[in-house]
């Protein structure tokens, strides 16, 4: 790795620790950021002013350190699944929501809030096991005589999410209209309601999954030159795309279960880091855009908690911020093709 490349890499890795400290400070009750450092750094020792260090002691460690580390890690999935699956697909516009990922979420969860009780975690739980259906049926839909390729996994993607948003469509149409609020709100994805126990219940499935997608970097850079020549050098290619689509999946539907559908962040950052980067390697996207997929939306979500004495649907800030700089992208390269 040349050397400036590899400083970039560096600066990149850390850029998240700045941006998580500062986003400590944010919102609509002020922490000076020398009390954040203090209370982070000296733990339980005792501050001056000690009634107003414990308010911001609670409000640090019970309110905006697990909706940081959830935004951090839904970032990391998001971005980490686009990149893999643009590589795997050998296209640029492909994300985690092509194999059906986002309808099925939205099916699940209209379900829960619609038609049943309100306990803790049945929305997420339903979001998350129809995520996964989803993808379960653009699978098998897809395979052909033990084989499915890149081109019938994306039809099979498109008809899937064609039937499951119909579906939620029905859903809202009998839904009543003080719950149908809340399916709404949902779909817009949010970080209003991220707790110790949305961070525990995504966190594990994410970190899990990454750490697998990070072993097989090399294989995406294999199974992105196409399947012939993957199969050439070795590699066992309906099984290696199996698993990275399983991962993938893994990753973005235990995140999207408690966050609703937060879209862009997938298709953006990877372009991103390969601009920056200059280089299509996944040995070197896949970590950057980890790292730049979690600032991302960690700093969407600082806005949508401070632009305004309302929250904002951070699903609503990450398009109207993606949607133009993705559009910056494409002019920049003049239209012209991406390749691996």
């Amino acid at each position: 790795m040349p050397h400036q490349r590899k400083s970039a890499f560096i600066l990149l890795l850390l850029l998240p620790l700045p941006v998580f400290l500062l986003s400590l400070t944010i919102g609509s009750y002020h922490i000076p950021f020398g009390e954040v450092l203090a209370i982070l750094f000296r733990g339980i020792d005792p501050l001056p002013n000690s009634s107003q260090t414990q308010i911001y002691r609670d409000v640090i460690f019970m309110i905006r350190l697990p909706r940081i580390l959830l935004s951090l890690l839904g970032g990391i999935a998001l971005s980490v699944s686009g990149a893999s699956l643009q590589s795997v697909f050998k296209n640029p516009l492909v994300d985690s929501y092509i194999l059906g990922l986002s309808a099925g979420a939205g099916l699940g969860a209209a379900l829960a809030i619609a038609f049943l009780p309100n306990f803790v975690g049945l929305t997420q739980l339903f979001a998350f096991s129809f995520s996964f259906l989803a993808f379960m049926l653009t699978y098998f839909v897809a395979r052909d005589r033990g084989q499915a390729s890149t081109v019938s996994l994306v039809l099979a993607g498109v008809i899937v999410t064609a039937l499951f948003s119909a579906a939620l469509s029905m859903i809202k149409f009998f839904t009543s209209s003080e719950k149908l609020s809340s399916v709404v709100y949902w779909l817009m994805g949010s970080m209003a309601v991220s707790g110790w126990d949305e961070v525990l219940q995504s966190g594990p499935l994410i970190i899990f999954a990454f750490i697998i997608i990070s072993l097989m970097r090399w294989r995406l850079n294999v199974l992105s030159m196409g399947d012939e020549e993957a199969k050439s050098l070795g590699i066992n290619v309906e099984r290696d795309r199996l698993v990275i689509l399983i991962t993938t999946t893994l990753m973005v539907s235990s995140f999207v279960s408690v966050s609703g559908i937060i879209g862009w962040v997938g298709l953006v950052v990877p372009h991103l880091v390969r601009m920056l980067m200059g280089t299509p390697d996944n040995r070197i996207v896949i970590p950057i855009s980890a790292s730049l997929g979690g600032v991302f939306l960690l700093l969407a979500d600082d806005v949508a908690r401070s632009l305004t004495s309302y929250e904002l649907p951070v699903g609503v800030i990450t398009t109207i911020i993606g949607a133009p700089f993705f559009l910056y992208l494409l002019r920049r390269r003049g239209g012209g093709s991406w390749r691996q």
